[in-house]
């Protein structure tokens, strides 16, 4: 299978700092990154989920107007409503944009925050919980009438919610046992955030058997930022601006913040650098800058675009088939990226646009004229 690559919508705000949100999240500015996405040949676009961010499935619902086949990776948190209702959200999304919406899986890593929503599960019962949630949802979106009950899920006889020969796609990401059980037990999709090749190979091997011992298959996607440029030393340089505004007094306080989370991966995460700033090169390539003042995926991976395009090869060999990528500004990141790295790949025959040979002419036609 040739490697996909998904982009990021921040709907938390962008900027060309780790820290600063110097351009809102506005439709308008979403909708340019979509549609450069799409034109890239970018088959995804992720969105986040949290108090910090706008809703991903409503955002995304009207995003979906303005491009022509780009999916969604939209974060879905089973708990928060009711699986009937999820189910139907996902079901009406899909009947108006069909095979566009991909279900990204969060259960939630942080307590506090979960609290913050009404949730007080722990961590173990909210896999548990994720696991029913999965088993319900999707034997609505296959068309079947559902009674369970379940130790936290319970419905009676609710209503099918068939929309196609196949449900959605299932991503879920963590690297806990429960995430990696569940995983193999119930998604089409396992993601991982950007660790060096021999960890991630490790966690490819771990859901794998899981997924075995059950009669599945999974297939496999990593998270990662990017910053990818015509030279290794420009890239270099980009990377070291990134974090040269930032106080250690700021470093300090992001890190012992992120010391109290539940997460394992924010755990490996952040035992990548242990908040030093002289050694973020953790592997060839992948530098754990972003790390040093974000939560969740903290490693990009930086250099030529050749350099980078061996980076996604050697993913791509231990099993990675998706990548679901971001930068800073995620604008034009998107075209370093797409103009940069995937020509590389292209020529090396690793990868064709989704959308087959597009011409210079028909990227130049604004998508309203296309109609």
């Amino acid at each position: 299978m040739s490697p996909v690559f998904h982009w990021f919508l921040p709907t938390h705000g962008d900027g060309r700092q780790l820290v600063s949100g110097s351009r809102a999240a506005s439709l308008g500015y979403l909708a340019q990154i979509a549609r450069a996405a799409e034109e890239l040949g970018f088959v995804g676009a992720l969105t986040p989920t949290g108090a910090w961010c706008e809703d991903a499935l409503v955002t995304t619902a009207m995003l979906s107007r303005e491009c022509e086949r780009l999916k969604f990776l939209v974060a879905l948190r089973p708990g928060l409503t009711s699986v009937t209702f999820a189910a139907q959200a996902v079901a009406t999304f899909l009947r108006h944009a069909p095979n566009r919406l991909l279900v990204n899986v969060v259960t939630g890593g942080e307590d506090h925050e979960q609290r913050s929503y009404g949730d007080h599960l722990d961590k173990a019962a909210r896999y548990r919980r994720t696991a029913e949630f999965l088993t319900v949802a999707g034997r609505l979106w296959r068309g079947e009438r559902v009674s369970f009950a379940g130790e936290y899920v319970r419905v009676e006889n609710a209503t099918p919610v068939h929309v196609s020969d196949r449900p959605p796609p299932i991503y879920l990401g963590g690297s806990s046992a429960e995430a990696i059980e569940v995983s193999g037990r119930h998604v089409d999709v396992y993601l991982t955030w950007g660790e060096p090749p021999a960890a991630v190979a490790e966690k490819i091997a771990a859901v794998r058997a899981v997924a075995a011992s059950h009669g599945r298959r999974v297939s496999f996607g990593i998270r990662l930022h990017v910053i990818s440029r015509d030279t290794a030393a420009a890239a270099r340089l980009e990377a070291e601006r990134l974090p040269a505004g930032l106080s250690p007094a700021l470093i300090d306080a992001v890190q012992r913040g992120l010391a109290r989370s539940g997460s394992e991966g924010q755990r490996r995460m952040t035992a990548l650098h242990n908040g030093r700033t002289d050694a973020l090169e953790v592997a060839p390539n992948l530098w754990a800058g972003v790390g040093l003042v974000r939560g969740g995926a903290g490693t990009a991976l930086v250099g030529s675009h050749d350099e980078v395009a061996d980076r996604i090869t050697e993913y791509h060999d231990l099993g990675i088939d998706e990548f679901v990528l971001s930068g800073q500004p995620h604008l034009e990141e998107a075209y370093w990226f797409g103009e940069g790295v995937l020509p590389v790949l292209a020529q090396r025959g690793l990868w064709a646009h989704p959308a087959g040979p597009m011409t210079a002419a028909r990227a130049a036609i604004p998508f309203a004229e296309r109609q």
